[in-house]
């Protein structure tokens, strides 16, 4: 439901509604808080939870700023509300979006990243004899545009995948479940859920980061003169939205949950509960490598950039050090 969330074209309608606030990079009048315009990439959902409860606790309020968010939906396009500076953040759902933008030379960077694994999953019936990612091998894969220009790169690249077996996903799970060799893709937090609630069938998933992939999710992005003009501003955002994702895994999550059911009344309380104890349970935020929330790191990046490359995706000419920046993370 969210893979081509970012390739969509911006909704006119979203950048009249935005709040028309002072935008970061203006000099504040003293002790004024920093109104900070955050567009996440899709509508409000438990995936978006850790800023969500920084908002709801006053963890960005007592940091000095003011932080209103911006819902993405499916026509938006958070890369061109940041470049047009309709916003002062965004949110980047995989490392391929700012890997994009770094190679059209766009001046924008991902400053800390808050899944630490990407959601992605691959997911296949239950009785259909598949026990790993390698017996999809010569298995119709239902994928969405975006995907085939983005994981499925690994996928080939790993697994000897090919194209032949691309069948066109439309976010309708009607064709998987038509055909028991067929094969999906989604989010850990949501397909496999839906697909049991409403068809009564218990899917196997296989979380692409569970096998090795590299890339990582939940990225926050700034342009590179916000990074350069108030760092502080950014910093700030960075640990209160980590304290929020604490607060939102570990403590109540019922304030979160108010307002994000209030900016998307469609979102109900039981997907809720069951994505946040997806992000749990698969470590989906906290990763395995022990690191404080939101780092990133040059290994993780340059494993990414290297499978990327040798299958065409960039250019090996392109530094990937220009996607994003250390300076807020990791310390």
């Amino acid at each position: 439901m969210k893979a081509l969330r970012y390739l969509a074209l911006a909704a006119v309608a979203l950048l009249a509604a935005c709040s028309p606030g002072q935008k970061a990079e203006e000099a504040p009048k003293a002790d004024a808080p920093v109104v900070i315009r955050f567009a996440t990439d899709w509508r409000a959902q438990a995936e978006h939870g850790g800023f969500y409860q920084a908002l709801a606790s006053g963890e960005y309020a007592k940091r000095g700023l003011d932080v209103r968010m911006v819902q993405g939906g499916p026509g938006v396009n958070v890369p061109q509300l940041l470049a047009s500076g309709a916003v002062d953040l965004g949110m980047g759902s995989n490392s391929f979006i700012v890997m994009n933008l770094a190679q059209q030379d766009v001046p924008v960077k991902a400053v800390a990243a808050f899944m630490q694994k990407d959601p992605q999953v691959l997911i296949a019936h239950p009785d259909a004899g598949v026990n790993s990612i390698a017996d999809l091998k010569g298995r119709p894969i239902l994928l969405a545009d975006a995907s085939v220009t983005a994981f499925w790169t690994w996928l080939k690249a790993k697994y000897g995948f090919t194209d032949s077996q691309v069948r066109k996903y439309t976010f309708n799970a009607a064709p998987f479940l038509a055909d028991k060799r067929a094969v999906q893709q989604g989010y850990v937090t949501s397909e496999p859920y839906t697909i049991e609630k409403e068809a009564g069938l218990k899917p196997r998933v296989f979380l692409l980061a569970d096998e090795g992939y590299p890339g990582y999710a939940t990225m926050v992005l700034a342009t590179d003169s916000l990074i350069a003009k108030n760092p502080a501003a950014v910093r700030a955002f960075v640990e209160a939205s980590a304290q929020g994702w604490r607060d939102y895994l570990d403590s109540d999550p019922a304030a979160a949950d108010a307002l994000i059911r209030k900016d998307n009344p469609e979102m109900t309380p039981d997907v809720l509960t069951q994505a946040r104890e997806k992000l749990k349970s698969y470590r989906i935020v906290e990763g395995e490598e022990g690191l404080p929330l939101g780092a990133m790191t040059d290994a993780r990046w340059k494993a990414f950039f290297d499978v990327a490359s040798s299958q065409g995706v960039y250019p090996k000419t392109l530094d990937p050090k220009r996607a994003y920046t250390l300076e807020f993370v990791g310390k």
